[in-house]
């Protein structure tokens, strides 16, 4: 019984392995699309979201399985719990790359306006925190996972910049409403990234100390 609990617990490790591999490229493409308005990349990020869904299924069947047959304590609830947590997290970032790619596409013909928001250097701090956060999960690392909920602020107060920068520009040319109505929702799906960035690295401290922690940086 507990070489099979065992080799199940493994397979569910290595799903969850995959599935962060898997997201992890499909936010790198998103960004490097955004950053080259390469509008055939951006086709390639919302084929690979189906992946990105399925991966979720079959984490959410292998933990009810662990539940179901093993009734595990300790650390390996703690793990199986987690997967599914994280896993939920990773599903709604593979949407948000689908969503970036989305708003690149209608903004690809205004690639000045994009560089010059500096949505780019907004995108390119959110994708650090995600890929922060995931070596804080695979690594089992508490202060990345740390560093990763102090960086927060950082991006929301980018973000805040952006958006105060799009409205100007917004007031002082009518042809430029559509492309900024367009980066604004970007920015707001690039700070949900930080966000669902910032809810891995909490679930670190979770898993290695059994104490939820949530935005209090402790």
């Amino acid at each position: 019984m507990q070489n099979h609990f065992t080799q199940e617990m493994d397979s569910l490790k290595t799903s969850l392995q995959q599935m962060v591999e898997l997201v992890d490229g499909q936010v790198g493409m998103a960004i490097e699309a955004l950053e080259k308005a390469d509008v055939e990349l951006c086709r390639v990020v919302k084929e690979r979201d189906k992946q990105t869904d399925a991966y979720e299924n079959l984490i959410l069947a292998q933990c009810e399985n662990l539940f179901a047959l093993f009734q595990p304590v300790a650390i390996d609830l703690r793990t199986i719990i987690t997967a599914l947590k994280i896993s939920a997290q990773l599903e709604r970032c593979g949407d948000i790359a689908v969503n970036i790619v989305n708003r690149t596409r209608k903004t690809a013909d205004r690639h000045d306006l994009v560089q010059e928001s500096q949505v780019i250097d907004m995108a390119k701090q959110a994708q650090v925190m995600l890929k922060t956060a995931i070596a804080a999960f695979t690594e089992a690392d508490n202060q990345k996972a740390l560093q990763v909920m102090r960086q927060d602020d950082a991006v929301d107060g980018l973000n805040k910049s952006i958006f105060k920068f799009l409205v100007e520009r917004m007031k002082a040319s009518t042809d430029d409403i559509e492309p900024c109505a367009h980066l604004i929702v970007l920015t707001r799906q690039l700070e949900r990234l930080a966000d669902h960035a910032t809810n891995i690295a909490e679930e670190v401290f979770f898993l290695t100390e059994a104490r939820i922690v949530a935005h209090d940086q402790g």
